[in-house]
């Protein structure tokens, strides 16, 4: 089998709700040159099952004992045959021509290293949420972002294999945050660009352990920030962070989360108030104790041109 192209790395856990249909989004891409690399991190449901149900030669699955998305994306850097990775993660959706446009701007641009794009976010329904566009679209925007701004999004990427591998690729100890740690590296060693372009779906859904940021620990914040300023981060501050996201990987934390982020996107980014109330009602009837739900949930009756105004200036604070 000759070279492919383009090697789409997908770690997989426990995905068998949305992974059928994240695999057919990237079998339909409009290029075709690429290997289908999925690591199946010791699934205990149906995933195996159903990748197994797919036939395209393309697809390639390695299948191991559950260790975590860094070290399973480890893994696929370590067997990828191609010099180019795109990620992908098993609850998100590939617009067709996301790896034509992101494999054109790499070529045409020998001295850029990794290539991000935009995105529409979804709930765990499918159904439409808001447009993200990126804080930073150009390199200088990008090198000019905080520390604790992340300049791509993650299964949005394209990028040089080998500039990654540099750099020692994901640190296993930099729990959900292993993509933010790995940029922060990467960007000094060459540049990036963020395609204007909506090239995925991403799945927003309570099985993403403390997916809204501000549910995460005061400890588990300055660690993060500590490490990405450093460059590294040690194995003790690892099982910190590990024993912080076992404590908060509970259907309490998780789905009030969700219900929270869901609830703030509605508000914020996607102004419909009515849906944000919706969603910051089930956020305070499953975790009534947190005080910012019911703050949000109050300027949801505040006029658009206001919460807008709040939004540009006091986000870090909400």
């Amino acid at each position: 089998m000759n070279t492919p192209l383009i090697t789409v790395l997908m770690p997989a856990y426990n995905a068998e709700k949305y992974i059928g249909a994240a695999i057919e989004s990237v079998l339909n891409q409009t290029f075709h040159d690429f290997e289908f690399l999925i690591i199946n991190d010791g699934s205990t449901d149906a995933t195996k099952e159903i990748i197994d149900s797919f036939t395209d030669p393309r697809i390639r699955l390695i299948n191991q004992t559950n260790q975590g998305i860094a070290a399973a994306l480890n893994i696929g850097l370590l067997n990828a045959k191609a010099h180019l990775v795109a990620r992908f993660d098993a609850d998100d959706i590939c617009m067709r021509e996301r790896l034509m446009l992101q494999y054109q701007f790499l070529s045409d641009h020998p001295d850029y290293i990794i290539v991000g794009a935009d995105a529409e976010f979804i709930d765990m329904n499918g159904n439409y949420v808001y447009t993200r566009s990126l804080p930073a679209h150009t390199n200088e925007e990008i090198q000019e972002l905080n520390l604790d701004q992340c300049p791509f999004i993650h299964s949005a990427v394209l990028f040089r294999k080998a500039p990654i591998m540099l750099v020692g690729g994901y640190n296993a100890n930099a729990y959900a945050f292993q993509d933010l740690l790995l940029w922060s590296k990467v960007i000094k060693q060459g540049k990036g660009y963020n395609l204007s372009q909506k090239l995925i779906q991403v799945r927003l859904s309570p099985g993403s352990i403390s997916i809204d940021k501000k549910w995460h620990t005061k400890q588990f914040r300055e660690i993060m920030i500590g490490s990405i300023r450093r460059g590294n981060i040690t194995d003790q501050e690892g099982k910190e962070l590990l024993g912080i996201l076992r404590k908060q990987n509970i259907p309490k934390i998780k789905e009030g989360s969700y219900y929270s982020l869901l609830g703030k996107k509605y508000l914020w980014n996607n102004h419909q108030p009515e849906k944000a109330r919706i969603n910051l009602k089930k956020a305070i009837r499953i975790h009534p104790g947190r005080l910012d739900s019911y703050a949000i949930m109050a300027l949801s009756f505040f006029p658009k041109e206001f919460i807008n105004w709040l939004y540009k200036r006091k986000l870090d604070k909400i």
